[in-house]
């Protein structure tokens, strides 16, 4: 890779000129601005207090060496700065990219080793099994399982895992909601008034007649009604945990034996509490089990999460925007059961504003105003869904315009993209109707990309490890959905103002596009497969 390159030219560069310990933190990145070159490095700047010497004096000794032994495909290099050196590198470096990409596939391109196997379970959704999925529960669906994507090609082995919250007081105001509707009656109070309740107690069989029976039978119809809204979003899960079996299987009682042994559980006023503050996190101890027995919502899923690693080396919680609190005291309780304070992750999101005709809509499942997930799926489709959830970053706040994602133009992010791959196959159909066929790369002359357009896909091809680099370290996925519209930007200018099949194309230029074109349905490929967004053939 053309940055590797250029580091161990700067490093090597460093100690010719004298500095005798280069320190680590040398790097060579992307400049800000275009402008300033397609490669710039620090090297001066952090090694001049070592080298005892001023940071732009050392900058300009480096980048003479630099100029005296230029690394391949350097064209130019310049002092910015305090001391920067920045690189202008031939074309030449592009069309390896370009081999590269076509020689790799879409099976082996950017596919950043980072995980070298290790194991990492994610759990998202966990969504309260006693209503349908709202299309505020799409963001979590379609972040987590991007994210075990993005896991998946940088070398990490991801378990999706959902959590199943059967057990408690709402699961029993849940079956007394069914059967108050059921049988004609009102909601008891604190009950769940979402229409839903009024369609589904429909459903019920006739010789359900207490609450429980109709709990447990709306526990079984609700997880249906989730798998399928997930389904339709192209999420599954390898595990999907219930709680009442987690419980039945001792894991809590297990996990809370352990935590007495530890040291760290004590008592006081009759409850039984977690010296969770040992840990420097959480800001208070936790109470384990209330005074008059009960257990806290806590105590549960600590031995859910201990159960947990059975299926993962490292844990990532994917939250909601008002559990805050949560990974404080799950990272302590998890650190007293002797697990590294690293292998437990903690994500949280924000919430979704829908928008309707200008105006908000609600989501809540408990009053009846909501707009299930299926619902948006069925109105916009499960390609446009997804690619909205994963426009910004998971801790901001989103809103979506229902409106414009039905729109079919360039105003709609996923359209535009997705257009841009369906162009490429046009092409392919158009040679194929003409007669014409690739020739073999090595036989192609690349050297006559020299347009802007073109050479503009092969930069941005080149960043596309990096890409999926960054949106695995940072849980980011939707540093990939930036990529793929850059990628998709560039494409239609490249087939704006770069012909392809027109009969007044040199043929050898012609070939070169043509491998252009086939690169970047490689890179939408990839990147559409990522976001799990389909990359159709046509539109």
């Amino acid at each position: 890779m053309i940055r590797d390159d250029l580091l161990a030219a700067v490093r090597a560069g460093l100690t010719e000129i004298g500095v005798e310990d280069v320190s680590d933190a040398v790097v060579v990145e992307r400049p800000a601005r275009r402008e300033h070159g397609d490669w710039s490095t620090n090297g001066a700047l952090v090694s001049a207090k070592a080298a005892g010497k001023n940071p732009r004096e050392l900058g300009q000794a480096l980048a003479d060496h630099l100029d005296a032994n230029r690394p391949a495909h350097v064209d130019a290099l310049e002092i910015a700065g305090p001391g920067f050196v920045n690189f202008r590198l031939a074309p030449t470096w592009l069309y390896d990219v370009l081999a590269e990409v076509i020689g790799a596939g879409e099976a082996g391109y950017a596919t950043p080793d980072i995980g070298k196997g290790a194991t990492v379970n994610v759990e998202f959704v966990s969504a309260n099994p006693t209503g349908p999925l709202h299309a505020g529960h799409g963001r979590w669906a379609a972040y987590g399982d991007s994210l075990c994507r993005i896991f998946a090609r940088a070398g990490f082995a991801p378990h999706r895992e959902t959590y199943v919250n059967d057990r408690g007081v709402q699961v029993a105001k849940y079956g007394a909601s069914l059967l108050a509707r059921k049988n004609g009656g009102p909601v008891p109070e604190g009950g769940y008034q979402g229409d839903y309740i009024v369609e589904w107690a429909a459903d019920m069989p006739a010789d359900i007649d207490d609450a429980g029976a109709a709990a447990a039978w709306g526990l079984e119809f609700a997880l249906e009604d989730q798998k399928r809204a997930l389904a339709a979003m192209h999420v599954a899960f390898d595990t999907w945990s219930s709680e009442q079996a987690s419980a039945d299987a001792g894991h809590l009682e297990s996990a809370l034996s352990r935590l007495r042994d530890s040291g760290y559980v004590y008592e006081n006023e009759g409850a039984t509490w977690l010296r969770t503050t040992d840990f420097g996190e959480d800001d208070k101890d936790r109470v384990l089990i209330k005074s008059d027995g009960d257990y806290t919502y806590l105590t549960p899923d600590i031995g859910y999460h201990e159960n947990k690693f059975e299926r993962g080396a490292h844990l990532i919680d994917i939250l909601g925007a008002d559990h805050h609190g949560y990974k404080a005291r799950m990272s302590a309780a998890l650190q007293a059961l002797g697990h590294p304070k690293e292998s437990y992750e903690a994500i949280i999101g924000q919430n979704v504003k829908l928008m309707r005709d200008g105006n908000e809509v609600k989501l809540s499942k408990r009053t009846g105003d909501i707009v299930e997930l299926k619902e948006l799926v069925d109105e916009v489709g499960p390609d446009v869904a997804r690619f909205a959830y994963l426009m910004q970053s998971i801790d901001t706040s989103l809103v979506l315009d229902i409106d414009l994602l039905k729109q079919q133009s360039s105003e709609n992010p996923v359209y535009y993209v997705q257009y841009a791959h369906a162009r490429i196959h046009s092409i392919g159909r158009k040679a194929a109707e003409l007669g014409i066929e690739r020739v073999d790369l090595a036989d192609a002359d690349l050297s006559l990309l020299v347009h802007e357009r073109e050479l503009e896909i092969l930069r941005i091809l080149a960043e596309l490890p990096e890409a999926v680099e960054m949106a695995c370290n940072d849980r980011a996925p939707q540093k990939i959905t930036t990529w793929v519209r850059d990628l998709a930007a560039a494409y239609h200018g490249f087939q704006h103002d770069c012909p392809v099949l027109r009969d007044d194309v040199d043929p050898g230029l012609q070939q070169a596009r043509l491998w252009v074109v086939e690169a970047s349905r490689i890179g939408f490929a990839i990147g559409l497969d990522l976001l799990g967004v389909d990359a159709p053939e046509s539109m």
